[in-house]
């Protein structure tokens, strides 16, 4: 039986991938085999020395603390794409607010007084104050090509947007499912130099922090505007601020409130809603709860954040999984001890990313308990399991 600790609330259509003949999963539970989380912030907790995967129901890691987890042999799973719909069409929802003023006329609407007849006379002579623009032929400039980022560019050009994008690590999957007709930019002050709308589709990492500062808004087109829902902190508040008092930004559309932009007449800060549907918070919690499934009963890692991907399908035998620094010759050590223990290597598969290693081995007998201790004593070793063993380490 896996036990399985909740930290926040998931999606029963998530939880509902782990069979409870299977699968024991509770907010309060000791020993667990496995995290499952949303937005709960790990940092400061102490992770039980029984797990052996985090699952983020959702694609940012930001709050589970990644490097010390690694370190522990613990692989951490996210859900890349699977709010992407979601957020593609807040953005789009953020351009649209941002091009007809929408949240200041609902304002300015909300306000009004007096009988119908005074309220029609006042819509008359306010309305021309709102007066906005329409997008098609506007350009979008969309840092970041992952999941999200590559729906926003196609939707932007459905809408008969130009759309520049600006990814130098794009992946080959997403680079099929781009538009051809999205233009490359070259550096972010190209794209920026040229965007009548900015988003973002990145992590927030000391890379990304204050990507828009003071001098990059000095680069943009005058009343352009800039659209946030991926993490605060990408952009610097203070900096996009000034550029909107100054008249050189039109509009700021971002997803986190804070006392700064809340009232700010040419902000709409929205309260983190871009993976706040049903269809999202299901998606990301399916997801998450097949990947950490597969991992805890095969060994497979798909979408990891700090584990390679490997897979290997079951062909008999028993299956034994290691995880350990990646340094030299510890697929041989861990093979030298199975062959000692009389055990013969039936299929093998290993991979590595960065400062990981994970091997799955299956083999022809169940290795005794003795012999999954040595492989556990190698140097390097951080975790080893006998999946589906009578024992597993």
């Amino acid at each position: 039986m896996y036990k399985i600790l909740t930290l926040n609330n998931i999606s029963v259509a998530g939880l509902d991938r782990l069979p409870r003949e299977e699968y024991e999963v509770a907010s309060e539970i000791a020993h667990p085999d496995a995290i499952l989380l949303r937005s709960y912030k790990m940092h400061d907790m102490e992770i039980p020395a029984t797990v052996k995967a985090i699952g983020r129901a959702g694609a940012g890691v930001n709050n589970i603390p990644v490097e010390r987890v690694t370190r522990q042999g613990i692989a951490v799973f996210n859900a890349p794409g699977a709010n992407s719909n979601a957020v593609k069409e807040l953005v789009v929802a953020g351009m649209l607010m941002a091009a007809r003023n929408l949240g200041p006329a609902w304002d300015f609407a909300r306000g009004l007084s007096g009988d119908d007849t005074e309220i029609s006379k006042a819509v008359e002579q306010g309305k021309k104050q709102f007066v906005g623009f329409e997008l098609p032929g506007r350009t979008l400039g969309v840092i970041g090509l992952g999941a999200i980022g590559v729906r926003v560019a196609n939707a932007a050009r459905a809408l008969g947007m130009n759309v520049i994008g600006y990814d130098p690590t794009i992946t080959v999957q997403s680079a099929w499912q781009l538009s051809s007709e999205v233009e490359q930019a070259v550096s972010v002050d190209d794209l920026l130099v040229r965007s009548d709308f900015v988003t973002f589709h990145v992590p927030l990492v000391d890379s990304t922090r204050h990507m828009i500062n003071q001098e990059r808004l000095k680069l943009m087109k005058k009343g352009a505007v800039l659209l946030n829902f991926a993490r605060s902190g990408i952009i610097d508040d203070e900096a996009a601020v000034a550029a909107l008092d100054e008249g050189r930004l039109y509009a700021y559309i971002c997803d986190f409130p804070s006392n700064l932009l809340k009232d700010h007449p040419r902000c709409v800060t929205l309260p983190h809603l871009g993976a706040s549907t049903r269809e999202a918070e299901e998606n990301c919690a399916i997801m998450v709860a097949e990947q950490v499934r597969d991992y805890l009963e095969n060994g497979n890692v798909r979408n990891s954040v700090n584990f390679p991907a490997i897979h290997l399908s079951r062909n008999g035998g028993f299956r034994i999984a290691v995880v350990n620094s990646n340094v030299p010759n510890m697929v041989g050590q861990v093979s030298t001890d199975l062959a000692e223990a009389g055990l013969n290597i039936l299929d093998m598969v290993n991979k590595s990313r960065g400062d990981i290693a994970v091997t799955l081995i299956d083999v022809d007998k169940e290795p005794g308990a003795g012999t999954i201790d040595r492989l556990a004593a190698i140097e390097g070793v951080l975790s080893v399991r006998c999946l589906g063993c009578t024992r597993e380490a």
